[in-house]
């Protein structure tokens, strides 16, 4: 045993939980403005199905429900799943992704601290193999007090899944991207959302890739409260920067450009939130980077090469399979020894 004193830190799950969904809320109100009620049910509908998922789990497993469920791990879950979903996706379709997260992703493996990959991924990805259509039906932004509006009832309609009108449906950056460069149109010559759209999330797309700004100033805000590193971020954002920059300068009338790249689909959010998960990701600094480069390597093969115009969540989970080996050959220092493990010696 260890002599006293000892050096305690003010840190714990239920706390960082705090931070992470503190740095997302900006974000999350801005999105939610956008899209209106809508999406607010549907986000609402997602948390409390991550909630009751918990408490059923935690049931069955015969623990004590209270405790677990005031660590706010599952709320996280809910709330970074509806992030990634279709803001006017019908409820089933959150209620769905919530068991899928909670059940598959995370009490199938233990529980809390168990899990091999990132839940939210598992839900997300699952999701769109199996309903590609209702995870790819988009919707412009619809503020609230705007001219076209939706009314409560109106949005409730679509939220229990009757058809959204035509005249409301949109294609994300990378859906246009795609589609208009399997075309055989050059990329210099598509017109989309202005850099000042994508910074302030007035485009299509998900909660999460709404405002790429905000969702920036909520991972600088996690870096300085020590909740995460700023090596998994840099090394996704710079690997995804670099690789795109090359393909750019090679052909630019057929990639995309590295601007377009960092601020449009899911990246950002991916690589602060998602991809910085501290269960799922490595735990040395190494480590880390390399899986951060792994993640940005994904992200732009998947995009350019593969079927689906956005990788994030494929790229994290692939690259969380690999975290076990990261760790196995990229160990931390252990204070007072060697990087072999070996003490260090105390001769002069």
């Amino acid at each position: 045993m260890i002599a006293a004193p000892y050096l305690h830190e003010n840190a714990s799950i239920s706390r960082t939980m705090g931070l992470v969904m503190l740095a997302l809320f900006p974000a999350t109100v801005l999105g939610l403005y956008q899209f209106g009620w809508p999406a607010i049910l549907l986000f609402t509908t997602t948390v409390l199905a991550a909630i009751v998922a918990e408490y059923f789990c935690l049931k069955v497993a015969g623990k004590i429900a209270k405790p677990f469920l005031l660590d706010g791990s599952a709320i996280l879950t809910g709330w970074l799943l509806a992030m990634t979903l279709p803001p006017w996706a019908p409820w089933w379709i959150g209620i769905l992704g919530a068991f899928l997260a909670i059940v598959v992703g995370k009490h199938v493996f233990g529980g809390l601290g168990q899990n091999l990959f990132n839940p939210a991924m598992v839900a997300r990805v699952a999701l769109l193999i199996s309903f590609p259509f209702e995870m790819t039906l988009f919707t412009q932004p619809n503020p609230f007090f705007s001219v076209y509006n939706l009314s409560f009832n109106d949005s409730l309609d679509i939220f229990l899944g009757y058809p959204i009108p035509d005249a409301f449906t949109s294609a994300t950056v990378l859906d246009f991207y795609k589609a208009e460069l399997s075309q055989g149109i050059s990329a210099l010559q598509i017109k989309t959302d202005s850099l000042t759209q994508l910074l302030w999330g007035n485009t299509s797309g998900s909660l999460g890739e709404t405002s790429a700004l905000l969702i920036v100033l909520g991972g600088l805000f996690l870096i300085y409260k020590r909740v995460i590193t700023w090596h998994i971020p840099v090394a996704m954002l710079g690997t995804l920067t670099l690789l795109a920059s090359v393909l750019f300068w090679f052909d630019p009338n057929s990639y995309m450009s590295p601007v377009t790249h960092l601020l449009s689909g899911a990246v950002l959010l991916g690589a602060f939130f998602i991809a910085t998960d501290l269960v799922t990701s490595p735990v040395s600094t190494r480590g880390q980077l390399i899986f951060g480069a792994g993640c940005g390597l994904l992200v732009l093969v998947i995009r350019t090469f593969g079927n689906y115009p956005e990788g994030v969540a494929f790229a994290v989970l692939l690259m969380n399979g690999f975290t076990p080996l990261i760790d196995h050959y990229f160990k931390p220092r252990i204070y007072g020894r060697d990087r072999k493990g070996q003490p260090l010696s105390n001769e002069p």
